[in-house]
């Protein structure tokens, strides 16, 4: 798969409110914003976990992109005109594609357990890194987080439901096309409007699976305000972050440091699930930190000067 975000231009000035915020999350840097985004969708995917019993997978991721797209709007206010029909079909693509990364992850999460089922998801951006990388050294990092990605699964994923483990790979490869189509988007559109743009599409395309999936649940006042939480925390911050992420980041190196997603969602399923780490996962989380950090360090050499000051 080739990517034009390899060649990622530096992102623009950034305008004050309602983009102030952009401006302030520019602040940490590429490497910074992955990161945090990483903690705030690993964070909101446990809560939503949390949350089925309620609304149903279905229901949740629903209710997930409908507060998301809300949100976004309200704040980012994009212009609906001025936009050239390539525009707007990448921004439709977007949101498809958000709206099936997040409805086949949940129905993964909703079968297996929340660290395998991201360790599975993340052999997508995995994939695309291997594919995107124009150095023969980048296999290697990426050979190397594969490893940990397989350990932090126990490397064994026998005993896990078969329909599970197909809707998580399947959700890594809509996951990959994010990567792809957030960093077209993220040139194409100012601040975050074209996210905004795709969430509201991807929202309205989801709108019919929630309504048959969970009905009336999804009116339950709790209900509505959890999945709001998990929205904010799975949707509108993450994706935002990543999004400005990619204008000054390799995709290579992005997706490479998209493995440490399984690590980030086995502390989240520690710490709200109560799910254990065991020393193999410790083992391996080390692995895909390695690995990521390796891959920094890889293209800061050859010479993406704005990674310097979130490396070093």
């Amino acid at each position: 798969m080739t990517t034009p975000s390899t060649d990622l231009p530096s992102s623009p000035p950034l305008a004050a409110a309602p983009g102030a915020g952009p401006r302030r999350f520019g602040s940490l840097g590429p490497v910074g914003l992955v990161l945090a985004g990483g903690v705030s969708v690993q964070f909101g995917a446990a809560l939503a976990v949390t949350l089925m019993p309620r609304a149903g997978a279905l229901g949740v991721v629903t209710l997930r992109l409908l507060a998301a797209a809300i949100v976004l709007l309200v704040v980012c206010r994009p212009r609906l005109r001025g936009h050239s029909r390539t525009d707007w079909g990448t921004v439709v693509v977007f949101g498809l594609t958000m709206a099936a990364m997040n409805g086949l992850f949940y129905q993964a999460v909703d079968r297996i357990p929340l660290g395998p089922a991201v360790t599975l998801e993340v052999l997508g951006p995995l994939t695309l890194s291997v594919l995107a990388s124009r150095r023969a050294v980048n296999v290697v990092w990426a050979g190397l987080a594969l490893v940990g990605v397989f350990l932090l699964g126990g490397g064994n994923f026998g005993g896990l439901d078969p329909l599970g483990v197909a809707f998580a790979l399947a959700a890594g490869a809509m996951w990959a096309a994010y990567i792809v189509f957030s960093a077209r988007t993220g040139r194409r559109f100012p601040q975050a409007d074209g996210l905004a743009l795709a969430m509201a599409v991807g929202a309205l395309a989801f709108l019919p699976f929630g309504v048959v999936g969970s009905g009336i649940r999804l009116l339950d006042p709790v209900t509505v305000g959890l999945g709001a939480g998990v929205a904010v925390l799975s949707s509108v911050l993450p994706y935002t972050l990543e999004l400005l992420a990619l204008r000054r980041l390799p995709a290579s190196t992005f997706a490479i440091l998209m493995s440490l997603e399984p690590g980030i969602a086995a502390l989240a399923g520690f710490l709200i699930l109560d799910q254990a780490l065991s020393a193999l996962q410790a083992l391996a989380i080390a692995l895909v930190i390695v690995a990521s950090m390796g891959a920094v360090r890889t293209q800061v050499g050859r010479g993406k000067a704005t990674l310097d000051s979130a490396v070093s």
